[in-house]
């Protein structure tokens, strides 16, 4: 464990979810104490980290929320659709064994959160309410509407007359997002943007921009295009800030991102 004297955990936030009154972040990698190559706000022991470092990493991102750390809940993600209702009187440590890509709760000082290494984190909360739900959104949940399906478990959880509203967190950008034709079929398949959610280059395999894929789904599923925030960021461009599998392999760390549910 880094013995560097304490520092608050760093994090980005929406605009439009601030506004709104929930207290949220897409963590980066920094304010933490975890060792290289996990410096050093890591959430996952998983790969590799001191888990006792990774405890302090949580009792950071808590503060950070405003919630105690046993608030604070994630799953064994697995790249799917299926979601996980929270009312704050479970054990953290028995819902980590749970598998899910999406976590969601209506009660008040929860707060629900996804791990990422270059997929996309997606925080949406509804406005009356204060019910959120946070959704893991790889390529392969993309192809399966994961952010799609988490705004539809938040209809079921939230009063009627919700307002909802939605941020997209930093990912791998088109920048960096290449892949083989097969995978660039199946996300041109998956919303109305079709084709024109592929770039094509000459001489070299596409690229595919997994932002503008979310947005149009969360759009499809009816949310209005302002109602809809995005937070920029590569996490293979920007090694300062970002773990990113694609960059470093099975060792790279996990990056967090979560909203709290208010009353």
């Amino acid at each position: 464990m880094n013995d560097e004297p304490r520092k608050e955990a760093e994090a980005l936030h929406s605009a439009l979810l601030t506004k709104a009154g929930f207290a949220h972040a897409f963590f980066t990698r920094r304010g933490g104490v975890s060792v290289p190559p996990w410096d050093t706000l890591n959430l996952a022991a998983s790969t590799g980290d001191d888990p006792a470092a990774v405890r302090e990493n949580l009792a950071r991102v808590a503060r950070h929320l405003g919630v105690p750390a046993e608030k604070v809940y994630f799953l064994s993600q697995v790249h799917g659709v299926d979601a996980r209702v929270l009312t704050g009187d479970e054990a953290r440590d028995e819902v980590l064994t749970e598998r899910g890509d999406i976590t969601l709760s209506a009660t008040s000082g929860v707060a629900c959160g996804i791990r990422t290494a270059d997929c996309i984190p997606v925080l949406l909360a509804d406005r009356n309410s204060g019910a959120v739900a946070a959704v893991h959104s790889g390529w392969r949940g993309t192809v399966a509407g994961a952010a799609a399906a988490g705004l539809l478990a938040l209809r079921r959880l939230a009063d009627p007359g919700a307002r909802y509203i939605a941020a997209i967190g930093p990912h791998i950008e088109a920048c960096c997002f290449e892949v083989g034709e097969d995978v660039a079929e199946q996300l041109a398949a998956c919303s109305s943007l079709g084709a024109a959610a592929v770039l094509p280059r000459e001489g070299a395999p596409p690229h595919v921009d997994l932002r503008r894929v979310v947005r149009a789904q969360l759009e499809a599923a009816g949310l209005d295009p302002e109602a809809i925030d995005d937070v920029p960021g590569c996490t293979v461009c920007d090694a300062a800030r970002f773990f990113s599998f694609r960059r470093d392999g099975q060792r790279s760390g996990r990056l967090f991102s979560a909203i709290v549910a208010r009353a």
